[in-house]
């Protein structure tokens, strides 16, 4: 699969990655986890959508389109997290308060959507929090 270069889709294509990472974070992806993916993407993720009317498609499907793509070839979950890391690290003006909050929201909603979050899950979400700033990891509370 290449990802486009259109920097909105790579924005998606890239969340995507982060959330099939925190699915597979167990080494096994469930519906249920799809399932709380693509009800986010349905309820939350159509504020974003000011991309659509130049793509003549709505881009937050992107997130859905690379997740299942990616555990279709079962890709490592840690190196998706890490790729989503460098993407985030490199494009920090993409990242507002606003779709960070989203982000780890949907993050949270996908890790417990199948029998609460297990211990890879929540050591990925920590992560992603640190990378955004949300938690200290001297302290572990939240700014």
């Amino acid at each position: 699969m290449s990802i486009t270069e259109k920097p909105e889709i790579l924005f998606y294509q890239n969340i995507g990655q982060l959330f099939y990472a925190i699915a597979a974070a167990d080494k096994v992806v469930r519906k249920a986890e799809y399932d709380a993916l693509k009800t986010m993407v349905l309820n939350h993720w159509k504020k974003f959508e000011e991309d659509q009317a130049y793509y003549q498609e709505p881009v937050a499907y992107q997130m859905e389109v690379v997740f299942e793509w990616f555990d279709y070839e079962q890709m490592d979950a840690q190196d998706c997290f890490d790729s989503f890391s460098d993407y985030a690290k490199d494009n920090p003006k993409v990242f507002s308060k606003e779709k960070k909050k989203l982000i780890v929201k949907t993050a949270e909603a996908i890790a417990s959507s199948f029998a609460g979050k297990n211990k890879s899950e929540l050591i990925m979400l920590t992560k992603l929090k640190m990378l955004f700033g949300i938690l200290d990891p001297n302290n572990t509370s939240k700014k």
